[in-house]
């Protein structure tokens, strides 16, 4: 696919303006910059195919204004972040090799109305600030956290990222944004177009369209402010965990759960995860097989014997006050009578016992990312994710297919099935050593291969990797692709200039676009 190159001229002139409006100290020119805000687990060999010509970093909303109107004046593109942290999915770097790296991570106030439960924060929040923020101020709330949380509140829920509690959808919590759009014009959205007043973050429609979710996972403007509703502390908060010992006592366990998920007697969406989601974070593979060895059954066995876990397991956690949450810990675990469970385990927290600790109760932790040792190296991984019905045969089928095209390519498989109301996503992490170039290229054609064959059967990702949104949006085919036309009408017309993240989520403006016969 051929893109037009960037323009140095335009971007000398722009860095040019961007050090006059921002100063020296907040424009990043230098090779180890660059280094800095690229994919952190790309290949050596892929590095550069998404490597930013700069970075700049500004404090207000008024200088991101400024900073897109020069970038306008020049045809600069602009890569906006909110900390850079989505591993696994490109980090910091653009999808457009040579873009300018817009990082938000200076932005970093929090307004919260403990009254109604909500927040409004800036691209930097980290999940930690809010959390700490919260703590000192004393507020019976808690958050909603991802399994590795040092990246930002906004740009998870903007990315559709998931969490642990009942309030675990994240974009589906947003009320009210602020974005500056791509000509530098500032809108809020909902109520926040009133100008003033207390409904912004409470009431998501407003009057007339509705646009929160047109700015999750696009490049149609920079959110610099994101309402989101958080989670009451509750008085209780019990627990099952639940191991099993087959691979394909999967099909039976989302069976089980998913009539309990629909019908709300499960709030969370809980996240079914096989050995290698905790082995990876406790151990590493050269403690159970030589280099290049298949990590055969017997090893699995010892692995799973080692740390006391089956071959998958979920943990289903309930919310609210002692005697509704007893009754319905009751009724999940008369649902599994008779199962073939390995082993049951109750968890138990009542406000005043000592902090439980977990993301399950919104504390923040990173110690997840440790999986990507998993090979040793410089580990790294790849994200891929379609989303299924909540059907325990379609997931078996998908689970065996992938565990065997995960062999043919050496790796090891790390899956996960996260469970919604009316669909689940098969997260699965693609786990390699960046070091070997073989190793790479392995990952790379089986997630394709992957890609391929789950389009076949009718499945997408809810989320890409910058080296494959292009892929994923291929698969969105209905009509002739009449979705990814109807983004680029809409990028052009808000975009005409194209400097708003050519390429993001598969939408290039007209500028840099593919012309096919």
């Amino acid at each position: 696919m051929k893109r037009t190159v960037i323009d140095l001229q335009g971007l000398q002139l722009a860095l040019r303006d961007f050090t006059a409006l921002l100063g020296k100290d907040r424009v990043f020119t230098a090779e180890e910059d660059k280094d800095a805000y690229s994919d952190h687990f790309a290949g050596a060999n892929q590095a550069a195919e998404h490597r930013p010509s700069a970075a700049i970093a500004p404090d207000t909303v008024e200088e991101v204004r400024e900073i897109v109107r020069i970038a306008n004046r020049h045809g600069t593109p602009l890569w906006p972040i909110s900390r850079g942290k989505n591993f696994g999915y490109g980090g910091s770097a653009p999808v457009l090799a040579g873009s300018v790296v817009l990082d938000l991570s200076r932005m970093k106030k929090i307004e919260i109305d403990e009254r109604n439960g909500t927040v409004v924060v800036e691209p930097g929040v980290s999940f930690f600030d809010l959390y700490d923020f919260i703590q000192a101020k004393g507020l019976p709330l808690i958050l909603s956290v991802p399994g590795n949380s040092w990246g930002s509140v906004a740009g998870n829920a903007l990315d559709r990222g998931v969490g642990y509690t009942p309030y675990g959808d994240h974009a589906s919590r947003i009320c009210g944004l602020e974005v500056v759009l791509p000509d530098g014009d500032l809108v809020r959205t909902g109520m926040g177009a009133i100008g003033s007043g207390p409904t912004w973050n409470l009431y998501k429609p407003g009057y007339g369209p509705s646009w929160d979710t047109m700015f999750c996972q696009s490049n149609f403007g920079i959110v610099t402010k994101l309402g989101l509703w958080l989670m009451a502390e509750p008085e209780s908060v019990l627990g099952l965990n639940i191991d099993v010992d087959k691979p394909e006592d999967l099909g039976w366990l989302i069976d089980t759960l998913a009539p309990l998920r629909r019908n709300g007697i499960l709030q969370q969406s809980p996240s079914i995860g096989n050995w290698l989601r905790a082995a990876a974070t406790l151990t590493t593979r050269e403690q159970w097989a030589k280099p290049g060895e298949k990590l055969g059954s017997s090893a699995i066995a010892a692995i799973r014997q080692k740390f006391g876990i089956g071959w998958w397991a979920v943990a289903l956690r309930f919310y609210g006050p002692l005697e509704i949450t007893e009754a319905t810990m009751r009724v999940v675990e008369r649902a599994f009578e008779g199962k073939p469970v390995q082993k049951l385990g109750r968890t138990r927290w009542v406000k005043g016992d000592p902090p439980e600790g977990s993301p399950v109760t919104g504390v923040p932790l990173t110690y997840p990312l440790a999986n990507a040792n998993w090979f040793g190296g410089r580990g790294g991984h790849l994200g891929f994710s379609p989303v299924l019905p909540v059907d325990g045969d379609a997931a078996l089928k998908l689970f065996k297919r992938n565990y065997e095209l995960h062999d043919q390519y050496g790796l090891d498989y790390h899956p996960s099935f996260a469970i919604g109301e009316r669909s689940m996503n098969n997260v699965n992490q693609l786990l390699f050593d960046r070091d070997n170039p073989a190793f790479v290229a392995n990952a790379d054609k089986l997630l394709r291969q992957l890609v391929k064959e789950a389009a076949a059967q009718g499945y997408a990702e809810y989320r890409a990797h910058i080296s494959y949104m292009d892929l994923i949006a291929d698969t969105f085919d209905f009509n002739d692709h009449a979705l990814r036309r109807l983004n680029q009408k809409v990028k052009d017309a808000l975009d005409p200039r194209g400097v708003i993240a050519p390429g993001k989520s598969g939408i290039w403006p007209a500028n840099r676009r593919e012309h096919k016969a």
